[in-house]
């Protein structure tokens, strides 16, 4: 098992005024001083500012005091940043009348007629290099996979209660440490020669892969939105088990080592047993006792899949062009490690 830093990671690099003036807040202690917004919702300013600010919830920063977690100004702000991007979603993603939860997550399971996602590329014509860029901008999520989805328990009663701990139960390892698959993901990064400290590739990440790691945690942040948590959660266990057989394909024929296999091989099985239990269980469960909230399960649904086909657009129209989606200052082969 790969041993990773237990300490907190330091604060990002600023994308902007906005970033930059919450990175002083928290180096200082002091009032955000923010009076205007930035206008792109999706954009790196803002991104990576309401990034740090959910930091706050998860491993927080190094030389960053805790008490913040719950400083007032720093949460009216984030509230602000909440509002522009969830109502970005909602103008971008809408959900009509006749959508279902159950045609949303069926929509999921129908493949690319030209076989042109991340996966199907990285099977096809990924390198060494694009494998590690993959995995350093994954990294953000996997190395905290099960964990905002977690919040969602507390908010659940019944059957989707019952079944969404025990697909969390497995996230988690089982019991056992070393299979935890946020760890398994670190041994995956090893295998690949990249840092396997948390946050390491914070400021190597494009606002797309940020927006990806932002949903959940505004979803999971807010009771009100534990519907469009479980459509996002469904929507992850449903694509799981497919692509990451493609992902275990592309790491076999690039010669990665037997973890970073391991680590897809292993959601080939669990999640195809996982996407019956949420479908069934959990979603079903959920919408048994809050039949109203079949319409935010869709927004969930829907919205997961938008910001990760923009997040894949971008990658793949990097990658065909023979270049990196990594900021600069980063390259596929010379990411930090």
């Amino acid at each position: 098992m790969t041993t990773t830093r237990l300490r907190p990671p330091p604060l990002p690099t600023a994308r902007g005024p906005l970033s930059a003036a919450v990175l002083t807040a928290l180096r200082e202690g002091t009032e955000p001083d923010v009076t205007t917004l930035p206008d792109d919702a999706y954009g790196d300013d803002l991104q990576l500012a309401l990034y740090t600010l959910y930091e706050l919830h998860y491993q927080g920063f190094a030389d960053v005091p805790e008490r913040l977690e719950w400083d007032p100004g720093l949460l009216a702000l984030r509230a602000r940043l909440e509002d522009r991007f969830l109502g970005a979603l909602r103008a971008d993603v809408p959900v009509d009348a006749e959508d279902t939860p159950e045609t949303a997550l069926d929509e999921l399971q129908v493949e690319p007629a030209d076989g042109g996602g991340v996966s199907y590329f990285l099977r096809d014509h990924g390198t060494l290099g694009h494998a590690r860029e993959y995995a350093a901008l994954r990294s953000l999520y996997h190395l905290k996979e099960a964990d905002p989805h977690a919040w969602v328990i507390p908010r659940l009663r019944g059957r989707a209660k019952a079944a969404m701990v025990a697909v969390e139960y497995d996230e988690f390892g089982a019991g056992r440490a070393d299979e935890i698959h946020a760890q398994l993901f670190a041994d995956l990064m090893a295998d690949l020669g990249l840092d396997t400290a948390y946050g390491t590739y914070l400021d190597a990440a494009p606002a797309e892969a940020l927006a990806t790691v932002n949903l959940m945690s505004l979803f999971g942040l807010h009771r009100a939105l534990r519907g469009a948590l479980v459509g996002h959660f469904a929507t992850v266990e449903v694509t799981s088990s497919p692509a990451s057989r493609r992902l275990a394909r592309a790491l076999e024929r690039i010669g990665a080592g037997p973890a970073a296999v391991r680590f897809y091989t292993e959601h080939v099985e669990a999640d195809a047993v996982h996407e019956q239990v949420v479908r069934h269980d959990v979603v079903a469960g959920l919408l048994e006792h809050e039949p109203r909230l079949a319409d935010d399960v869709v927004f969930g649904v829907r919205a997961t899949t938008y910001l990760e086909d923009r997040l894949a657009e971008v990658l793949l129209s990097a990658w065909r062009a023979g270049g990196t989606a990594l900021r600069p200052g980063y390259s596929e082969s010379a990411a930090p490690g």
